[in-house]
């Protein structure tokens, strides 16, 4: 058995694997128990009694994370011409058209997110054995296509994020950095709990929240009293 490093034992002495926290401490708790020399990102991650194979119980949504991600979110913008400036206004990193088209069948995926006008769909359409495995296929749904395509890039720009349930029932994302306060994390991670709250299918029979935790990216994780959250955010 390998020795506990220094940081290891602090850990520990800190925090129990076994407690389960208050989503406001784990918040505070997550600040303690992370020293990474980077800025580590913060995840939240919930497991939920449905079954994905069912389409009534794909849980996808969207969310606006009060503080934003803390990561800087590379946007590629696919319009047409009248479409550029006003893209290019909001702020995205890229925009155009054929060229990135060409760019991506080439095997560039330099990008976080891309949003696109609905008469470019065709186009990028073509770029779904590229896109889709990535996560970056423009979806109505997540607000990525559009024809409001300035406000879309502010959105992402400004903290918003899609999430999706795992096969395995599980829906996660980062929503913030460790150099957050615990207020600014606490904030976020309700932004996103009672955003997955209200997509519970309406067939539904049983428990939809079972459970959820939170971590940094090299912290152990965080069990979160997500009953008692759930019955703060009822009342």
């Amino acid at each position: 058995m390998s020795k506990l490093t220094k940081n290891q034992k602090t850990v520990l002495a800190k925090y129990d694997h076994n407690k389960v926290y208050t989503l406001a401490e784990a918040c505070a708790l997550l600040k303690d128990i992370t020293y990474t020399k980077f800025d580590a990102s913060v995840e939240i991650s919930a497991n939920l009694g449905v079954d994905p194979r069912k389409a009534n119980q794909m849980i996808r949504g969207v969310v606006s994370l009060p503080h934003g991600t803390g990561k800087v979110t590379r946007v590629l913008a696919l319009c047409t011409p009248d479409k550029v400036a006003e893209a290019e206004a909001a702020g995205a990193d890229y925009v155009g058209l054929d060229e990135y088209i060409e760019k991506i069948k080439g095997g560039w995926t330099d990008i976080d997110v891309i949003v696109c006008t609905p008469s470019v769909m065709a186009k990028v359409g073509a770029l779904g054995r590229i896109l889709g495995p990535r996560g970056l296929m423009p979806n109505p749904k997540t607000g990525t296509v559009t024809m409001e395509i300035g406000n879309a890039v502010k959105d992402v720009k400004a903290g918003k994020i899609d999430f999706k349930v795992d096969k395995t029932g599980i829906v996660h994302a980062a929503i913030g950095k460790v150099s957050f306060t615990p207020e600014q994390i606490l904030e976020n991670a309700t932004e996103f709990l009672n955003a997955v709250a209200k997509l519970k299918p309406q067939t539904l029979k049983g428990t939809y929240m079972k459970s959820a935790a939170m971590c940094t990216t090299m912290s152990p994780g965080i069990k979160v009293d997500l009953k008692a959250f759930l019955n703060r955010a009822e009342k």
